[in-house]
């Protein structure tokens, strides 16, 4: 195989365990915060390995680990209202406006990376709010509190993507994830201590620890890992493409594991096939647009 159908294979299996995520976070009965905080630890210890133990950070300028400490502190945000907006709702719903992530990315990165902004993506962004307005009216009230914290977490997602990017070829994918996830550990641990433990669900209990033994080793560490190697050999084009798929191998993964269908009405499916629609026209779009 070459490079780059290797570096397409690893941001499929990297895609298919982002959206197994939700599915997993569904199923661990601990709060939130408590799960962002096994799973940025456990992470964290397991990339210690590959990472000469620490030793090879000593190389990287002190400017770009604060940088990527940064950035570890909005993933741990986007992980805490990630998996509230779960609590909230489900995993369906979630993913759903996790799909908004792409168009978020159109706005984010301009900022970020200093580039134009495109007309085009702006107006597809203006068009995923017609689906997004067909979900909400579509799905219980006592489900909307998730819906609008998944799109926070959507956007939150679209910020720590963008500064990536950037950042992406300054250091090698373990050096980056170890710095970045040890961060988010850092920062949920000085959070947890101003948290009511009575009201919080902090201790795994029974499958709960296998579930987050396959988050964080599966889906964190070799997720994570994968996909900042692929980021090396394909372009933003067709990174965009596979990365689009995550709400589809998510909302079927929530349909086959959780029976989640039994919950949403047929309008929901709906506006989320517009939403992916509209998703997935964006780079087919924006290259036509560009030559």
């Amino acid at each position: 195989m070459t490079d780059k159908r290797i570096a397409y294979f690893q941001l499929h299996i990297a895609v298919i365990l982002y959206g197994l995520t939700a599915i997993l976070g569904d199923l661990i009965s601990i709060s939130a915060v408590s799960l962002v905080w096994w799973r940025v630890l456990i992470t964290s210890l397991s990339l210690i390995f590959f990472i000469n133990y620490g030793k090879s950070l000593f190389k990287l300028d002190k400017g770009l680990a604060l940088k990527f400490f940064g950035i570890g502190a909005i993933i741990a945000v986007h992980w805490i209202t990630f998996y509230g907006a779960i609590k909230l709702s489900n995993a369906s719903i979630v993913l759903a406006a996790m799909a908004t992530t792409s168009l978020f990315t159109s706005i984010v990165e301009p900022i970020v990376t200093g580039k134009s902004f495109q007309k085009l993506e702006l107006i597809l962004g203006l068009l995923v709010i017609p689906p997004m307005l067909l979900i909400a009216n579509n799905i219980e009230f006592n489900m909307m509190d998730g819906l609008l914290v998944g799109l926070l977490s959507a956007f939150l997602a679209a910020v720590f993507a963008s500064f990536n990017k950037l950042l992406v070829d300054k250091a090698s994918p373990y050096e980056i994830s170890f710095l970045e996830m040890f961060s988010a550990f850092i920062v949920i641990s000085c959070v947890l201590p101003f948290l009511d433990q009575k009201a919080v669900s902090f201790w795994p209990q029974g499958s709960d620890w296998l579930y987050l033994i396959i988050l964080s080793l599966l889906c964190t560490t070799l997720a994570f890992v994968i996909s900042m190697m692929a980021l090396k050999k394909v372009s933003a084009f067709d990174a965009n493409l596979v990365v689009n798929l995550e709400p589809v191998y998510g909302i079927f993964l929530a349909i086959l594991i959780l029976k989640e269908h039994q919950e949403m009405s047929p309008h929901f499916y709906w506006g989320v096939l517009l939403i992916l629609l509209v998703v997935f026209s964006h780079p087919f779009l924006k290259k036509k647009f560009n030559e």
